[in-house]
């Protein structure tokens, strides 16, 4: 079963072809700046050379269309047709407490989708954009939506809930609904694969670390709790999203700075985290390069950084009630040691101990513990899309 995935932003669209038989990836690459002047696809050869096509790319059904272009073409292509793609599968954003399990679209389940746009203005309508475009070029190929949201819908309400008028709930959904689930649920079941242990009476604490970040309390397979909200904003300190602040400092920075609600949101976003400390970027890169010079505010923002991790490993250690495996993926949980060495510095006392030597790993599974860590610590690379396909395949598999 040949299963393509598409992961459809505002102005950019993702993809992989897979080869569900042997999970091989036969083509991936990307499009961007749709609607922009200069939009271009970037793909990946198979030897791994990278190669940019531009196109004038208006919208997305035209972005569709390059992508299946390019996937059938002579120079470029891994299918020799259309009609070799069996179904298609779209990472989607939020499903609200519509959907804990990835679905078959259809025109019912759509409706329902798009009455979750409120909770996400940016991403979902841009999903379903993608689903649009395949549904007119591709008219009998099944679509399957897998949910950034959905791993997280086994929370309790304990953990969900916010302390807000209970009516703000049951009029506008306001509760946590967490994001990053398909990457969360993969890590942890294939961490538990990696280090041959059940998924039953396991408790894992996830660590998804890059310029968006999250961390999720795993307990027999299944999230109790998460760092993000009702909007991706909420949790870890981010490349350019704050993480946790007082909401009487955002009222407070708002009386002050005269910011309407577009305003402080914005600020909160695009200008805040590692950005607004730091000054300089929101790359983590630049950051270690400067924190290694001994910059003091690059300083001062990789021990904020590094800080809000290990506070919620502590955390949902004692939401878990103890800890057996911590994972660490995202860009910077896969590749940056420093990172997960500073996340990890002073948790001795719960039995993390890493191994300096181990933790030197970039983007490879790997245990980076020690030995007589009573904790196992690992890297696990994330693979979404690869959790996108099989899903797909799960549900057609079914039918």
């Amino acid at each position: 079963m040949k299963i393509l995935v598409l992961n459809c932003g505002s102005s950019s669209i993702k993809y992989k072809l897979f080869d569900m038989t042997t999970k091989e990836v036969m083509a991936q690459g990307g499009i961007e700046k749709i609607g922009l002047p200069g939009s271009f696809l970037k793909l990946t050869l198979p030897n791994g050379e990278k190669k940019i096509l531009e196109k004038d790319v208006p919208e997305h059904t035209t972005g569709i269309e390059f992508i299946l272009s390019t996937l059938t073409s002579e120079e470029y292509g891994a299918i020799k047709s259309l009609e070799e793609i069996n179904a298609v599968g779209h990472r989607m954003v939020h499903g609200g407490e519509k959907f804990a399990k990835s679905v078959l679209l259809d025109e019912e389940v759509l409706k329902v989708f798009v009455s979750c746009n409120d909770l996400a203005p940016l991403h979902n309508p841009a999903n379903l954009k993608g689903v649009n475009a395949v549904s007119a070029i591709l008219p009998n190929v099944p679509q399957v939506g897998v949910f950034d949201t959905a791993f997280h819908q086994t929370m309790p309400d304990y953990a969900y809930m916010y302390a807000v008028p209970y009516e703000l709930y049951e009029k506008y959904g306001v509760r946590r609904y967490g994001f990053h689930g398909t990457s969360h649920r993969y890590v942890s079941k294939r961490a538990c694969e990696f280090l041959n242990l059940p998924v039953e009476g396991t408790k894992i604490i996830t660590c998804h670390v890059g310029n968006g970040g999250s961390i999720t309390a795993v307990k027999d397979g299944k999230s109790v709790d998460t760092s993000m909200g009702l909007t991706p904003l909420e949790g870890l300190m981010m490349g350019t999203r704050s993480g946790d602040i007082d909401g009487g400092a955002v009222t407070y920075i708002m009386e002050k700075e005269g910011l309407d609600a577009n305003g402080i949101s914005n600020l909160l976003n695009k200008k805040s985290g590692v950005l607004g400390v730091f000054g300089k970027s929101s790359d983590m890169r630049d950051l270690e390069s400067s924190a290694a010079a001994g910059e003091p505010r690059a300083l001062l923002a990789e021990s904020m950084y590094f800080y809000r991790i290990k506070k919620y490993i502590g955390a949902y250690a004692a939401a878990l009630g103890g800890v057996d495996v911590i994972v660490f993926t995202g860009g910077v949980g896969e590749n940056q040691a420093n990172a997960r060495s500073g996340a990890c510095e002073g948790l001795e006392y719960m039995g993390v101990k890493i191994d300096l030597k181990k933790n030197k790993t970039r983007g490879e599974e790997a245990i980076i513990s020690a030995d007589d860590s009573k904790v196992k610590v690992v890297v696990i690379p994330t693979d979404e899309e690869l959790m996108i396909a099989s899903d797909t395949m799960d549900i057609l598999s079914a039918k």
